[in-house]
C-alpha cells in the first residue's frame, strides 16, 4: 500500500465547506449544460452562447437527422404493411415496367421551405437503374441526405450540411430501392 501519513482532523474540510463545494459544482453542471450541452444535442439554446460557438447548428442537425431516421421508420413500416403478393399486380407490373422502361423521364420539383422545414422526394427504383439528379437551393443553405431502402436495408450515397446545390448520379443496387 501506500505510505501516507493520515491527514489531520484540522486539514479536512468542514461540512459547511463541503456543502459550499457542492453547490458550487451543481452550479456549473447547470451552466454547462444549458450553454453547451443542450445546444449541441438538442439545438435548445436559452442563453445564446450555443449559436455564438457553433454549437446549436450541429444540434439543429441532429435534431433533423433523427426526425429523418422516424420518418424514415414509419415509412418503411407503411411499405411492409402496403405490399401486396398478388399475382395481377405482379403479372400487371411486369408490363407496365417494361413499356415505361423504354423511356426515359424527366421531372422538376419546386418548393418552399421555412426554417427547420423538411422536404423529402422518393422514387422508387429496379436494380441497376440509375437516376442523374441536380437541385439548386437559393435564398439560403440546406442539409440533405441520399438514402436509399430495400428489404429492412439502408444504402447511404450522399450526405451534406450547408449547402446550396448538389449534381450526381444514384445506381440503385438491391432488388428494388426507394431513393
Amino acid at each position: 500500500m501506500h505510505n501516507a501519513p493520515k491527514p489531520n482532523i484540522e486539514e479536512l474540510p468542514t461540512k459547511a465547506q463541503l456543502f459550499r463545494s457542492t453547490i458550487i459544482a451543481g452550479i456549473g453542471a447547470v451552466a454547462i449544460m444549458v450553454t453547451v450541452y443542450l445546444p449541441a444535442e438538442y439545438a435548445i439554446d436559452p442563453t445564446g452562447v450555443g449559436r455564438v460557438l457553433g454549437l446549436t447548428e450541429m444540434g439543429e442537425i441532429k435534431v433533423q437527422l433523427a426526425e429523418e431516421a422516424e420518418a424514415d421508420r414509419l415509412l418503411d413500416e407503411q411499405r411492409t404493411l402496403d405490399q401486396s403478393s398478388s399475382l395481377l399486380d405482379s403479372v400487371f407490373g411486369l408490363f407496365v415496367g417494361a413499356a415505361h422502361a423504354q423511356e426515359a423521364w424527366q421531372d422538376e420539383v419546386t418548393f418552399v421551405l421555412e426554417p427547420g422545414d423538411t422536404a423529402e422526394i422518393k422514387m422508387t427504383m429496379e436494380a441497376g437503374a440509375t437516376v442523374t439528379y441536380a437541385w439548386t437551393a437559393t435564398g439560403g443553405r440546406v442539409n440533405f441526405d441520399l438514402h436509399a431502402h430495400s428489404g429492412g436495408q439502408s444504402v447511404d450515397y450522399e450526405r451534406g450540411a450547408g449547402q446550396t446545390e448538389g449534381v450526381g448520379t444514384i445506381e440503385a443496387e438491391s432488388v428494388r430501392s426507394s431513393v
